[in-house]
C-alpha cells in the first residue's frame, strides 16, 4: 500500500468539514484531524473494512473541534461538544436526519475504549486511528511506508504538547470525563514515547 492507495473523498460536506477545521484548529491539530482519517482509512483498506468514506472524514475533521475555544462546553465532555458541532455541521450539508446523528455518535465513541467493528466500523476506525496518532498504539499496522508519506505531508507539529495541555485541562475541568480518566490513567506519559515522535 501506498499513500495515493488512500482513498480521500471529495464532496461539498467533506471540503466544507476541511475548512472549518482549519479555520478553528491550530496547525497541529489540523493535521493531527487530517492523519486520523488517513491511519484509520489506511487500515480499513488493508484489513478490508468496509466503511463510508465521506461519514469518517467529516468525522475525523471535526472530532476536536470541542477542544477550540469558540465550541468548549463548560457542561459536557469536549467529545459531546463536537457530536452537537458535527450534528449542526451536517444539518447545513442537507444530510439526512439519521445521517448526522451517525457523524455526531462516531465522533462521541472517538473516546470509547473500543468499538466493535461489526456495530460501528467508523466509530471502531476512528477511536483505533485517534489512539494510534495520539499514543502511538499499534502504528506498527499501518505500513512503514504510508507512516512515513503520511508524517511528511502532515508532519505532526507540536500535537504532542498541545494535545497534552488540551486533555489535561478537559479532565480537570470535567472530573466525570473521560479525558478525566485517560489525564488519571497516563495519557500524558503514552503521549511522551509516542512512535511516530521518534
Amino acid at each position: 500500500m501506498r499513500y495515493d492507495d488512500i482513498v480521500i473523498p471529495d464532496t461539498p460536506a467533506c471540503r466544507g468539514a476541511l475548512e472549518v477545521a482549519t479555520r478553528y484548529h491550530t496547525p497541529s491539530l489540523l493535521n493531527h484531524s487530517i492523519r486520523a482519517y488517513l491511519w484509520a482509512a489506511a487500515y480499513a483498506q488493508q484489513e478490508g473494512i468496509a466503511f463510508d468514506a465521506e461519514l469518517l472524514y467529516v468525522a475525523s475533521m471535526l472530532h476536536d473541534v470541542g477542544l477550540a475555544a469558540e465550541f468548549d462546553s463548560h457542561t459536557v465532555p469536549y467529545e459531546e461538544a463536537g457530536g452537537h458541532v458535527a450534528w449542526a455541521f451536517c444539518a447545513g450539508a442537507g444530510w439526512s436526519p439519521e445521517r448526522r446523528t451517525r457523524a455526531a455518535e462516531v465522533i462521541i465513541r472517538h473516546m470509547w475504549d473500543e468499538v466493535p467493528v461489526a456495530d460501528d466500523p467508523e466509530g471502531h476506525l476512528l477511536e483505533l486511528s485517534t489512539g494510534m496518532d495520539i499514543s502511538g498504539r499499534r502504528t506498527d499496522e499501518i505500513p512503514a511506508g504510508v507512516r512515513r508519506e503520511v508524517l511528511e505531508r502532515h508532519p505532526r507539529l507540536e500535537i504532542a504538547k498541545e494535545f497534552t495541555v488540551c486533555i489535561s485541562e478537559q479532565g480537570a475541568r470535567k472530573p466525570s470525563s473521560i479525558a478525566a480518566r485517560f489525564v488519571a490513567n497516563g495519557i500524558a506519559d503514552r503521549i511522551a514515547v509516542n512512535p511516530l515522535d521518534a
